[in-house]
C-alpha cells in the first residue's frame, strides 16, 4: 500500500501543470443517463482577475453583404440568420466562453497542450492562414448548427480554412441526441470522436482520444491526414508495430499514462476507486455502474480535495446542461448553472426557452457591443472591479469567505444549498408539465412563465447567498 502512494506522488510530480489545472468536463451519453438525456457538465477554470457575464442573445437577421471578422483579421461571409443562444462570457479571454443555442447545441472547451510548433512557424509554412481562428469558433458553431454533428462539420470547415491559433484544445459539442469531443491541434489538424451513448467521458486538460477510424463516419470526423501528418513529423512510427494513438502522437512528450483528474472522475462514475494504470492509458470513456442524473454530474464537478481535485477557487462557474430529445428544446434543455465555484454555490435552472436573464447577470452594455470582438478582447476599465450589483460577485464573495475557513464553513453552506437544490429537482416535473400544456396553446405565455420561474429561483438564490454571507461573516468576526 505504501508503494502505491509513493507511485501516486511521483506520478503527480511528473505531470505537466496544464494537465492538472484548468477546465474540466463530464459528458454522459443518453443511454448512460437515468432519464435518457445527454448531460454535459463543465467547470470553467481560469486564473487572474476575472468575471463572468451571463446573457440570452436573440436570433439576429444579417444583411446579404455582411461578413464575420475574426480576432486576427480573417473574414468569412455571415449567414442570413444566426440562432439565439445563452452565453457565459469570460471578458478578455479568447478561449473560455460557454454556449447553448436554441436547438440545444451546447459548446464548452478544455485547453490541451500539444507537440505542435508555434503560431508564427505555422503562419510561415501556411498551416495558419488569414490570421487563423480562435475566439469565434465556438460562437459560430452555436450561431449556425442545429445539431452537434453539424457543429463538428462547421468547425472542421473553419479549421481547414483558417487553422487554429491556440496551442491545442478539446471542445465538447453536445445536443439532445449525441455528444462529441473535438480535439484540435494548432493549425489545420483536428479529430472528433463521438461519445458512446452508453458511456461517460471525463475530459481534463489533455487530449484523450486514442483510436482513429475515419472510415467509421458515425463515430469519427477529422482531418484526412491526421495519421500521415503525425508520421511526417516523427510523432508516430508505423514500423513500431503499435497501433496509432492520437493521444500519444499529439500530446506533449512528457505526459504520463494517466491524468489524476480523469482518473478521479472515472472512479466517481464507476463508483469505485479504479486501479492506477501502470502500463496502459486510461480509456476514452467508461460505463457507469448506475445510470447518472444531474445530481451525479454536479457531485463530480464539486469533488474537492485529495488526488484529482476537480473543484477549486479558479472555477468561475459550473454548468450542467440537461439535453432531452423527447421534449421541445424550450422545455427539454436546461442550463443548470452555478455562479462561481460549484463547491460553495448552488445550481439554478435556466430553461432554454427563457426570453432573457436579469440585468444583474451582465454588465450594462447593448447586445451589439457585447458581441463585438473589440469589446470582448479589450474589456473597459473597471470590468473586473468588485461590483455588489453584479450577481457573479454575490457568489464569488461567498466563495472567498467559505474558502477562508473551508473545513468549518463548507458543511453549513452545503446544508443550505443541498436542501434548496433538492426542492428544485423535486418540482422540476411539475414546472415542465405546466409549461408543456401552455406551450401547446400559447408559446408566448409559456415562455413568459418559464422566464418568470427561472428569474424567481435566481432571485431566491441571490437572497440566500447574501444572507449566508452576512451570517458567516458575523460568526467569523
Amino acid at each position: 500500500m505504501t508503494m502505491i502512494f509513493v507511485l501516486l506522488f511521483l506520478l503527480i510530480l511528473a505531470i505537466p501543470t496544464f494537465s492538472t489545472l484548468g477546465c474540466f468536463a463530464v459528458v454522459v451519453g443518453k443511454k448512460a443517463s437515468y432519464d435518457g438525456s445527454v448531460i454535459f457538465g463543465h467547470n470553467e477554470q481560469d486564473g487572474g482577475e476575472r468575471i463572468l457575464n451571463f446573457r440570452k442573445i436573440p436570433r439576429i437577421e444579417h444583411d446579404p453583404d455582411e461578413v464575420v471578422t475574426l480576432v486576427k483579421g480573417g473574414t468569412l461571409p455571415e449567414v442570413p440568420k444566426t440562432y439565439s443562444f445563452i452565453w457565459s462570457e469570460n471578458p478578455g479571454l479568447e478561449f473560455s466562453d460557454v454556449y447553448i443555442n436554441e436547438w440545444g447545441v451546447a459548446v464548452g472547451s478544455d485547453g490541451c497542450g500539444t507537440k505542435e510548433d508555434s503560431y508564427d512557424e505555422l503562419v510561415a509554412r501556411g498551416d495558419i492562414t488569414d490570421g487563423g481562428i480562435g475566439y469565434l469558433l465556438r460562437r459560430l458553431i452555436v450561431q449556425r448548427a442545429k445539431t452537434s454533428r453539424e457543429g463538428i462539420h462547421i468547425a472542421g470547415e473553419l479549421l481547414n480554412r483558417f487553422g487554429y491559433t491556440d496551442s491545442g484544445r478539446s471542445l465538447v459539442v453536445a445536443d439532445p441526441n449525441e455528444a462529441w469531443i473535438l480535439s484540435i491541434i494548432r493549425g489545420k489538424h483536428w479529430l472528433a470522436k463521438r461519445v458512446p451513448d452508453d458511456e461517460v467521458v471525463i475530459l481534463p486538460n489533455v487530449h484523450i482520444i486514442t483510436d482513429v477510424n475515419l472510415d467509421d463516419t458515425d463515430n469519427f470526423i477529422g482531418s484526412p491526414d491526421i495519421i500521415d501528418y503525425a508520421i511526417k513529423r516523427g510523432w508516430y512510427d508505423p514500423s513500431s508495430g503499435k497501433p496509432f494513438s492520437f493521444r500519444d502522437a499529439y500530446n506533449p512528450p512528457n505526459l504520463v499514462l494517466w491524468d489524476p483528474r480523469q482518473w478521479r472522475g472515472q472512479s466517481l462514475v464507476t463508483e469505485r476507486t479504479n486501479d492506477i494504470p501502470e502500463t496502459e492509458q486510461l480509456p476514452f470513456s467508461v460505463k457507469p455502474d448506475n445510470k447518472m442524473n444531474i445530481k451525479d454530474v454536479i457531485t463530480i464537478l464539486r469533488y474537492h480535495g485529495g488526488i484529482g481535485s476537480l473543484c477549486a477557487p479558479p472555477t468561475l462557474e459550473g454548468a450542467v446542461f440537461q439535453l432531452r430529445n423527447w421534449l421541445p428544446p424550450d422545455v427539454g434543455c436546461v442550463d443548470w448553472r452555478t455562479s462561481a465555484e460549484p463547491c460553495t454555490s448552488v445550481l439554478v435552472p435556466w430553461y432554454l426557452g427563457i426570453s432573457g436573464v436579469p440585468e444583474s447577470y451582465h454588465k450594462p452594455v447593448s447586445i451589439d457591443k457585447q458581441l463585438s470582438i473589440e469589446h470582448h478582447m479589450n474589456p473597459p476599465e473597471g470590468t473586473f472591479d468588485y461590483d455588489p450589483n453584479h450577481t457573479w460577485w454575490t457568489f464569488k464573495r461567498l466563495q472567498d469567505l467559505i474558502n477562508s475557513d473551508y473545513q468549518n464553513l463548507i458543511s453549513k453552506a452545503r446544508g443550505v444549498w443541498d436542501k434548496f437544490e433538492e426542492k428544485l429537482f423535486n418540482e422540476q416535473a411539475f414546472i415542465e408539465v405546466n409549461a408543456l400544456k401552455l406551450l401547446s396553446k400559447d408559446r408566448e405565455l409559456a415562455i413568459s412563465d418559464l422566464t418568470k420561474y427561472s428569474w424567481e429561483i435566481s432571485d431566491k438564490a441571490i437572497e440566500m447567498a447574501n444572507s449566508m454571507y452576512e451570517e458567516m461573516s458575523k460568526e467569523k468576526a
